[in-house]
């Protein structure tokens, strides 16, 4: 391994993660914190600690220069961004390369291209992946009114610079359109710094699939199978698993055939997740955008391969030939994994930071907890809700979804609301056993039953 001491920029458990990969391969981890996280379990782990700013992100984690400046002085040669924050930020990437630190994720070009959610279409069709029909950026209402027109409704209004909902809207007519469209506009230029819309039409009765992949960045990509993400609210992943089960297998080939192209046509280097929009009822597959860095949901391609994807991006980025052949990676088993949120479902999903009294997640055969939470742990208020991540693993999808029920059963979090009855109240459901659900499920069928039980 050439890497000898990399940053962690990133908290939570996704900064717990990284270091534990790191150790793994020798790797020394210094990891920057807020003054809120100086108390915090990556900070008892890493081997230096940097206090890099106040609590605000704005002024610590996503200060790129402070962090960069931070691996300088600390002597790291590497960087991991994790995910959210930084990690898709091109800037941090070039701040790397000037100040010779290998950054562990793609160039900052590729950032850059696949960012721009309107360049990654572009690139994706120039590669011959298929995408959901629609427009190039749309300037005013007026212009959106006659694109819709065109495609025919529902349409999906989207933002240019980013994911993750920010600026999206499902318009089922010219007026919805004109309600919203100022609107999301000005939310993504808040969000992304650019508040560019376009359109596509709206798959009714959809799967949200993604492919994990890894580039040698010599044009060679291996991938790692799929994942389900589609139990979402406002466009955010609540419970992911892989594989789709519900995916016939020559779609899957085909789905996983058009993430390496895509990948593959940029000589994409270290970990990537191509996004996909399942039509289920047209059994096609539509390109949607490429994540640029890990994702949250890795541990169940890990737990369904074998594979430690965080492990591969460091000896990748280390420049070793990390990358197995693609007939070594066999996807076997059943994995699903729920986010674990301190908020309250049944008051609109109130945020819900304070003091752990009382820590105990599940333990046993096929259960693994990704957190960086203990007994006493102050939740601060300032970051992303998200304490810990429950993954199961099983021989299929029937028995992995009666070990979820299980382990949520048995995951007990005292001295803050977290959304765990809402995940027992999901899993709970005949639909969700069965499989029968699509992007909206969550939002249109579980929710409002849900709200109405626990007011």
């Amino acid at each position: 391994m050439t890497i000898k001491r990399t940053l962690v920029a990133n908290r939570g458990e996704i900064a717990v993660r990284v270091i534990r990969a790191a150790h793994a391969l020798g790797i020394e981890a210094v990891q920057v914190v807020s003054a809120a996280d100086r108390d915090s379990e990556a900070a008892r782990m890493a081997d230096h600690v940097v206090v890099i700013g106040p609590a605000p992100s704005k002024q610590s984690y996503l200060n790129a220069g402070l962090i960069v400046h931070a691996a300088k002085q600390t002597g790291c040669d590497a960087l991991h961004p994790g995910y959210g924050f930084l990690s898709e930020r091109a800037e941090l990437a070039n701040l790397c390369a000037e100040n010779g630190i290998t950054f562990v994720g793609p160039a900052a070009e590729t950032i850059g291209a696949l960012g721009d959610k309107l360049r990654s279409r572009a690139i994706a069709a120039e590669a011959g992946v298929p995408l959901v029909p629609g427009t190039d950026k749309i300037a005013s209402i007026t212009a959106a009114h006659k694109a819709a027109e065109k495609l025919g409704y529902p349409v999906l209004m989207k933002a240019s610079a980013g994911g993750g909902g920010r600026g999206m809207f499902v318009a089922r007519n010219a007026d919805a359109i004109t309600a919203s469209f100022d609107a999301a506009s000005t939310e993504a230029q808040e969000a992304f710094g650019d508040g560019t819309l376009y359109m596509e039409r709206y798959v009714e009765n959809a799967r949200h699939v993604e492919v994990q992949a890894v580039g040698d960045g010599k044009g060679r990509v291996v991938h790692f199978g799929e994942r389900d993400c589609s139990v979402q609210r406002r466009y955010q992943k609540v419970i992911e698993e892989a594989p789709c089960a519900l995916m016939p297998a020559k779609l899957r080939g085909e789905l996983h055939e058009a993430a390496c192209k895509l990948l593959s046509s940029m000589k994409y280097l270290n970990a990537g997740t191509v996004e996909f929009l399942y039509d289920v009822d047209r059994q096609a597959i539509y390109f949607i955008e490429v994540n640029t860095r890990i994702q949250v949901e890795h541990p169940v391609s890990e737990q369904v391969t074998g594979f430690d994807l965080v492990q591969t991006q460091f000896r990748i980025a280390g420049g070793e030939p990390a990358l197995p052949r693609q007939d070594q990676v066999k996807v076997g088993r059943h994995a699903i994994e729920c986010r674990i949120n301190a908020e309250d479902a049944a008051k609109n999903f109130m945020p819900s930071p304070g003091r752990i009294t009382r820590w105990s997640p599940p333990r046993g055969a096929g259960i693994r907890v990704d957190s960086h939470c203990h007994d006493g742990y102050l939740v601060p208020p300032y970051y992303d809700s998200m304490i810990a991540k429950l993954i199961v693993t099983a021989d299929d999808r029937p028995s992995c979804v009666e070990r979820l029920q299980r382990a949520l059963a048995n995951f007990e979090v005292e001295g803050l609301t977290t959304n765990i009855p809402l995940l027992r109240y999901i899993v709970a459901q005949q639909d969700f056993a069965e499989n029968r659900f699509h992007t909206k499920w969550l939002e249109q069928s579980v929710l409002p039953a849900f709200q109405q039980e626990h007011v």
